[in-house]
């Protein structure tokens, strides 16, 4: 079949290798680069924690998130990524006096799915075996079965691997007016395709008028003393903040982009990307002083050896919601259309997508 994609993101890319895969011919449109570098994807610190999640999500979030961990890694390898899944669980900590905060965070866990009544406390010593440069923290737990994508390089060689499929083509710097069965609409004129899928994100709001942006804020630092292999988290009344792992950032990527001073990285450093802001709005100015000093003065407690840390970039952008927090996928002849991933793009989306696509174009 002959597939029309508007919005090359996170979930548009996922379609699109799918559909790949399966012998299709794909044609993706986008507003912006075909690097993908503005998309909410790019932005994202790939965390699959379909656990910790459930602090503030549904079973729904957790069965679709537990599906997805088995689908990143063929996902993965396909695009050309042989490192950028790892599934070495997570690591959720707080300080002596917030282990109040701790122990409620877990028992939220343990209360919604029967398979979280498995996660134990690890202590100093248990911990020192998963993270040397965490022992200083007396009170934690491991979630052995969650992991993180390394999403700026799923971006870049994503875009490499639909450059040179034959059966791709990106059209870049289209903005589409609207879709209709079989049609997209850019500028005014109507292509016809087999099938149509939107994705689009907050692009689709002429068609979801209940979908909002959700800010999120992240700052990248690097760092020649400190080396984490786990997403960790740390809970704190007041902000709870993850640190995820980078290794040595984006070795291997051959776009141009990735290759200037914002993503080059140092020789024989670690890159770590910070965040937890979750701000209702559709902001997408640089990030706030007010959040420079929460997540930086929440990293130096997490290890004093933070404070001569590297800030190397920070980013900011919208993710699409919907009033409940879930995904969406509409389905009819010729036309799917899917949104609302909200900060679960990359635990959600391989499995949104098989969905979509069983209950679609598969069906």
């Amino acid at each position: 079949m002959n597939i029309g994609i508007a919005g090359a993101g996170l979930v548009g890319r996922v379609l699109a290798i799918n559909l790949l895969k399966e012998g299709h011919s794909v044609t993706l449109f986008d507003k912006d680069s075909k690097e993908g570098v503005t998309a909410a994807g790019f932005t994202a610190a790939g965390m699959l924690a379909p656990f910790a999640e459930l602090e503030t999500a549904d079973s729904e979030i957790f069965e679709y998130g537990k599906r997805s961990i088995e689908l990143w890694g063929d996902l993965m390898k396909e695009v050309g990524v042989y490192d950028g899944f790892k599934q070495l669980g997570t690591i959720i900590t707080a300080h002596p006096q917030d282990v109040s905060e701790l122990d409620h965070f877990i028992g939220t866990l343990k209360s919604k799915v029967e398979e979280a009544k498995d996660i134990e406390p690890i202590d100093a010593q248990a911990l020192s075996k998963l993270e040397p440069d965490l022992t200083q923290h007396q009170h934690s737990f491991y979630i052995k079965d969650e992991g993180h994508i390394d999403s700026q390089r799923f971006m870049a060689f994503s875009t490499n691997y639909l450059d040179r499929v034959p059966n791709a083509s990106f059209r870049e710097y289209q903005k589409v007016d609207r879709l209709e069965p079989k049609t997209i609409y850019v500028d005014g004129k109507a292509e016809h395709f087999d099938w149509v899928f939107d994705a689009r994100g907050l692009g689709a709001k002429e068609y979801f008028k209940d979908l909002r942006g959700v800010r999120g804020e992240v700052i990248w630092v690097e760092s020649k003393e400190i080396d984490i292999k786990r997403p960790t988290r740390l809970l704190h009344p007041r902000y709870k903040i993850y640190i995820v792992p980078r290794g040595n950032g984006c070795e291997g990527i051959e776009l141009e982009y990735y290759k200037d001073s914002k993503i080059a990285q140092s020789a024989n450093s670690k890159r770590y990307i910070i965040g937890a802001s979750e701000i209702e709005s559709e902001d997408m100015s640089p990030i706030s002083v007010r959040s420079n000093l929460e997540l930086l003065s929440a990293l130096f407690t997490v290890h004093p050896t933070f404070g001569e840390a590297r800030v190397v970039n920070t980013e900011t952008n919208c993710r699409p919601a919907f009033r409940d927090n879930l995904p969406r996928i509409e389905n009819e002849e010729g036309l799917t259309r899917i949104n609302g991933l909200y900060r679960h793009g990359y635990l959600l989306s391989p499995a949104i997508v098989e969905r979509a696509l069983n209950e679609g174009i598969y069906r």
